[in-house]
């Protein structure tokens, strides 16, 4: 039922989002609640009466750039008493109103899940002049699935079936900020994405902080695996991705899945952490480095060949010369297509924090560095064997670069080429002339129009 927009709220609004693929599908989430309530999106900042920064807090990088913000937000608030900011997600969860105490003129608090609520909050901060707070809770987290979403793109859409964890990595506030692991039905996950297939989406992402540990006990124990096959056979969808996946529950149903259905894309995401066992289990990360290893040999003598990228941590407490360097050999061994490497962060209330034997900045500064010139190299060489290669790329963009388009492979490889903007949206043939350890450049051949 349509809602009725609420009287007196300020006109326009823009959002801000800091961090990973959940949070991008949060501010979509948190667009649409604005829109069915009566408010507009704004061209830029400048333009806007409320500003809202969606947050990250998995590293303090991530919480300093968002503080940063506010300091610049207070100077525009300066000119605009009637500015209404507000923080939400992973960041106000766990800062809390400490926010509010360095950042006084924030006016709106607000944690994961409480994207319906927005609405409210703006509401009642313009009717009071108070700062409007709502923190998720365990006992009330909000619905996982809702209807007011206000998607970025026409054929690419990212869906929830689940959100929080019930692992306890040592270094990870995620349990904290999104709260214990929740799952959708089999049932409304397939009947969401049917309805996107029939508005003309082609590409679908499937979201959860360990995504592929799902499965529906209520809907005949559905695995992550069978979600992946039901899914592919709806009509008219022609990739599905899915972020992230935890090692320990990849399984044989899921490697079976992604060599048959070719619609489920020939790339995981597969988090490693650390090449060390030792530092693994300081992480309770629930696997050893000869386990992943494992995994990742049963991926690469799988029938359809399927890229693997990860995440590292450099720097972990207690992490010797000695257990960087089985970090080092094990990016030889896997020869990742990608890797996301960061230092450690460490975060409130983790713990993390007791773990003895931390490691100095400037050393992990100077690791970080040569892990990632390691994988620039194994990056450079992967990429050159695609020269020649004629590969079909899903346009997605604009180019950064100096060539016009941009788009990725079935198995993540961006691709770079000249073609018309017609092509955004749709399929594109692109033989490869040139690459970079990020990226591959090629020519348009042709496009395969979708119907």
């Amino acid at each position: 039922m349509a809602q009725t927009p609420v009287l007196n709220m300020a006109k326009k609004f823009f959002i801000e989002t800091f961090g990973c693929q959940m949070n991008v599908l949060d501010s979509e989430k948190i667009a649409g609640n604005l829109c069915c309530n009566g408010m507009e999106v704004a061209e830029n900042p400048s333009k806007a009466d409320v500003i809202l920064l969606n947050t990250c807090s998995v590293r303090d990088k991530a919480v300093q750039k968002v503080y940063a913000r506010l300091g610049e937000l207070k100077r525009h608030k300066n000119g605009r008493k009637d500015l209404v900011v507000g923080v939400v997600g992973c960041m106000a969860q766990l800062e809390g109103e400490k926010i509010l105490q360095k950042a006084p003129h924030v006016d709106i608090l607000a944690g994961p899940q409480k994207s319906q609520g927005i609405h409210s909050l703006v509401e009642q901060r313009i009717h009071s002049g108070l700062p409007s707070v709502d923190m998720r809770s365990n006992e009330n987290p909000g619905p996982l699935e809702i209807s007011q979403i206000r998607r970025g793109s026409h054929w690419r859409a990212s869906v929830t079936i689940s959100e929080g964890c019930n692992r306890q990595c040592t270094y990870c506030v995620v349990p904290e900020t999104r709260g214990k692991e929740r799952v959708r039905s089999s049932r409304s996950i397939l009947m969401e994405i049917e309805k996107l297939a029939a508005d003309g989406y082609i590409e679908i992402m499937l979201l959860g902080q360990t995504v592929n540990s799902y499965i529906d006990r209520e809907g005949g124990n559905t695995t992550f695996a069978a979600l992946l096959r039901r899914m592919a056979q709806i009509n008219g969808i022609e990739r599905i991705r899915f972020t992230s996946p935890y090692p320990s529950d990849f399984t044989e149903e899921l490697l079976e899945v992604m060599e048959v259905c070719s619609q489920v894309c020939n790339h995981i995401h597969l988090p490693v952490q650390s090449g060390s066992t030792k530092i693994l289990q300081a992480m309770r990360r629930g696997y050893t480095r000869e386990g992943y290893l494992e995994i990742v040999q049963k991926i690469k003598n799988s029938k359809r060949p399927i890229s693997i990228s990860t995440d590292i941590i450099v720097g972990f407490p207690g992490e010797q010369e000695s257990d960087f360097e089985d970090t080092l050999t094990l990016l030889d061994a896997v020869r990742y297509d990608s890797a996301f490497s960061f230092k450690y962060s460490p975060r409130p209330n983790t713990e993390a924090l007791k773990i003895s034997g931390a490691v100095p900045e400037e050393e992990k500064s100077r690791r970080l560095e040569i892990l990632q010139q390691r994988q620039k190299d194994i990056q450079f060489q992967i990429n050159e064997a695609y020269l020649g290669q004629i590969v079909e790329v899903l346009v997605e963009k604009r180019a950064r670069s100096r060539v016009s388009l941009a788009g990725r492979t079935c198995n993540n490889k961006i691709v770079n080429f000249n073609g018309p903007e017609t092509l955004i949206g749709h399929f594109a043939k692109v033989k490869i002339e040139g690459f970079s350890p990020n990226s591959l450049k090629g020519a348009w051949i042709q496009s395969k129009a979708l119907e």
